[in-house]
């Protein structure tokens, strides 16, 4: 046995680093600068848009139900209430698109519900993030799905013989009305997401609020042929608004009434419900 080994009574192979190494490797270093608002915002995108990955059956609301439904109203209406399906099917279409869009926007607010019944967001909300990054986020990953709905749907419709006389730029121009809403309506299911204690109320809740907007609307005929009362409401209805505005870009004219008052809509969605989920997601 060595001398250091006598000594010491440790093995010679054993390092013991002395109190200056030490000090030098628990410092603390330099922190990794906090992600900005966008970056995390984006973050939580891609996790939504993974969570599609690995359950591809969520994608089924935004590709066989939008074919159903333009299948279904054209030829279930189509000879009733115009000269033929082909007919009808020019007026119908961009209102039949923003149907089925702003139908799946409930869907933001029935997954933000189960990742709080999984504890989900209780591991999110401790992370040293912008705090709203989560909820943008999930609703950023939901736009693609916003954006795939209207896409399948314009692709049955141009089979079917749908012919926007606004040509691509139009029809780039509605979808993109149609997506600001969407993501500005989204926020309303946020809210519900938070506030009702199920999916399953979440759900119910939200097809009580989308029936009456979505099928009392211009979507499938002309207010003027309504009952008087009745076109009160539709006139008012904001869904109204975005079909006129969306009907119009796609006919290649400018519905600058119905437009302003689709981004007054879009605005005040996100005001108001945008700031009362934060207050009740800041409050959980």
């Amino acid at each position: 046995m060595s001398d250091t080994a006598t000594t010491t009574g440790r093995p010679p192979s054993v390092y013991v680093p002395s109190a200056e190494a030490l000090a030098t490797v628990l410092a603390p270093g330099e922190r990794p600068p906090r992600p900005g608002a966008l970056s995390a915002s984006l973050t939580f995108g891609w996790r939504a848009l993974l969570k599609i990955k690995h359950v591809p059956e969520q994608l089924f609301d935004v590709t066989a139900f939008p074919i159903i439904m333009v299948l279904m109203f054209t030829y279930l209406f189509g000879g009733a209430l115009a000269d033929s399906p082909r007919d009808y099917l020019q007026f119908f279409l961009p209102g039949i698109m923003v149907t089925s869009v702003v139908m799946i926007t409930m869907y933001t607010g029935v997954g933000l519900n189960n990742d709080i019944e999984k504890g989900v967001f209780d591991r999110i909300r401790t992370l040293p993030v912008w705090r709203p990054a989560a909820l943008v986020g999930m609703i950023f990953g939901d736009v693609l799905r916003y954006v795939l709905a209207a896409v399948v749907i314009l692709g049955v419709g141009l089979a079917l013989g749908f012919r926007p006389a606004g040509g691509p730029v139009g029809v780039l121009a509605g979808i993109g009305l149609l997506v600001i809403f969407s993501f500005a309506f989204s926020w309303v299911w946020t809210f519900f997401g938070l506030v009702l204690r199920s999916e399953k109320s979440v759900m119910g809740v939200s097809m009580m609020v989308l029936f009456p907007l979505t099928f009392l609307s211009n979507v499938f005929v002309d207010p003027a042929t309504m009952p008087g009362w009745l076109q009160a409401f539709v006139k008012a209805n904001p869904i109204t608004h975005l079909v006129a505005a969306v009907r119009a870009a796609m006919a290649g004219s400018a519905d600058a009434t119905n437009t302003m008052w689709l981004l007054l809509w879009s605005a005040g969605f996100v005001v108001v419900f945008g700031t009362l989920t934060m207050y009740r997601y800041n409050r959980r």
